[in-house]
């Protein structure tokens, strides 16, 4: 982070010093009392369940040289005195912080592109950070810090020498991309698909859309949007608000497509590959992670890349750095067990992507162990039914479901005529696992993130151990 001072942060804000030097300077923020780099800023978010203000004292014994409070608790005057702590007050320190991180990144001149869908976001977003990073000075979102706390986090990242960044923006409500666009003020916005994750706060697809398209509300003639125009919620006269004139630019399977994807190959365990046409060429490229979806997400990548003057050539071995993220669709070989973890989240779209994959992975039986899908309003049982029928049109030998709503998954597997379970609970899942599981099998691990299905991953792991044990 590029230094700033005091004086700076409490005008960023609207905040009021309390303490604390006008010319101070702080080069770092952080709202974990755990994380506090010395000399940094701790900002006292109030959440549901936590209060920041009541780690303060921990933020200054961690190095802290500054807070950014609503008011400091009794007691603490003393300490912020004796250790001559910095402190600016403000209303609302959730406001505040992304007031700090639109003031911080507008001081820079730079590529910044928006990426948000419904599906495969982190993955497009990983994609074209590789990508970008063959030319520009490059930083992305950490992990998944998508929202309104996460990304101004992100934007601290940014150094002077940074030349491009790449902000996956989430969302579960009307509102919430406009104010994560109002921080980055993106060049460039990418929006993978429209689907139905978050149907039950949104209503409709229709809306899902709305809340999405978001991303442009800050667009001008300079600007371009990149989509997926596979998506029928995605086609150009649906993607075009009356009120901007921004570049739109297409990537899909269509022959109308601006970056059209040809000849793609699923390679299993290996990858994919696939051949690009665009207005400029067209290219070759192949990726490590599993999936043939994995091709919309590289082509909008690589059409956003194309749009910042990158050639295909330059792409091809950015794009071939990618490799399996954590929890998604991770293949993990064990002695005698494949296990693909995609346990990180869960949609229609991601769960029947995953069930793809599981089916070109080679090995003896298919095992998908599949959880509740969260969000998806009154279709859920409707999606649930139809992942279990999509389960037994793609050959998988067993489904077992966990959850409460997956209950439909089971009943749509057995109504494709294949063997299906399900299971109210993960512990009761975990008491019957070696009954289900065998030596040669490929077992595939999903559900929303809520059930933590990583779990199951724990106990699957546990159990090859010791069938491997008991082998010998």
């Amino acid at each position: 982070m590029k230094p700033m001072t005091l004086e700076e942060m409490a005008k960023a804000v609207n905040g009021h010093i309390l303490a604390g030097q006008s010319g101070q300077n702080i080069s770092s923020v952080a709202i974990d009392s755990r994380k506090i780099e010395r000399g940094g800023l701790y900002v006292a978010l109030t959440g549901g369940r936590t209060d920041g203000h009541d780690y303060i004292s921990p933020a200054i014994d961690a190095g802290a040289a500054a807070l950014l409070v609503t008011h400091l608790p009794e007691g603490l005057t003393t300490l912020v005195e004796r250790r001559e702590i910095a402190v600016i007050q403000v209303a609302d320190t959730s406001r505040a912080l992304c007031d700090l991180a639109a003031y911080y990144i507008a001081g820079f001149k730079l590529h910044r592109v928006g990426v948000t869908g419904s599906t495969g976001k982190t993955t497009t977003k990983e994609m074209l950070y590789w990508i970008l990073a063959e030319r520009f000075r490059t930083v992305s979102n950490r992990g998944n810090y998508n929202n309104l706390i996460g990304l101004p986090l992100s934007v601290f990242q940014i150094e002077e020498e940074t030349e491009a960044a790449v902000f996956e923006m989430g969302m579960d409500r009307l509102g919430e991309i406009h104010e994560l666009a109002d921080i980055i003020r993106p060049t460039i916005g990418i929006i993978t698909n429209i689907g139905l994750s978050h149907a039950e706060r949104l209503g409709s697809r229709e809306n899902i859309r709305r809340a999405k398209m978001e991303l442009v509300d800050f667009f001008g003639s300079s600007h371009t949007l990149v989509v997926n125009c596979d998506d029928d919620m995605l086609q150009p006269p649906q993607c075009t608000k009356c009120s901007g004139n921004y570049k739109l630019v297409t990537a899909g399977h269509a022959e109308t497509a601006d970056y059209r994807i040809v000849d793609k190959t699923d390679l299993g365990e290996a990858g994919v590959s696939f051949r690009l046409i665009g207005p400029d060429g067209e290219g070759q490229f192949e990726i490590g992670a599993p999936g043939l979806h994995n091709v919309s997400n590289a082509a909008l990548a690589i059409a956003a890349a194309c749009t910042l003057g990158m050639t295909m050539e330059e792409i091809r071995p950015g794009l071939a750095k990618l490799t399996c993220m954590d929890k998604r669709l991770n293949i993990q070989t064990l002695a005698q067990l494949k296990i693909i973890d995609d346990s990180y989240n869960a949609s229609p779209d991601s769960m029947r992507a995953a069930l793809d994959v599981l089916k070109r992975v080679e090995g003896n039986r298919k095992i998908a162990i599949l959880g509740d899908m969260f969000e998806l309003g009154e279709t859920s049982a409707a999606c649930h039914f139809e992942m279990g029928e999509y389960a037994a049109r793609s050959a998988v030998d067993i489904v077992i479901s966990v959850g409460q709503a997956a209950e439909q998954i089971t009943e749509g597997a057995r109504r494709g005529g294949i063997r299906a379970l399900h299971y109210s609970s993960k512990e009761l899942l975990y008491g019957v696992l070696k009954q289900w599981i065998r030596p040669g099998d490929v077992v595939l691990v999903k559900g929303s993130r809520g059930m933590a299905m990583e779990e199951i991953i724990e106990q699957i792991v546990l159990v090859a151990g010791q069938q491997e044990e008991f082998a010998k």
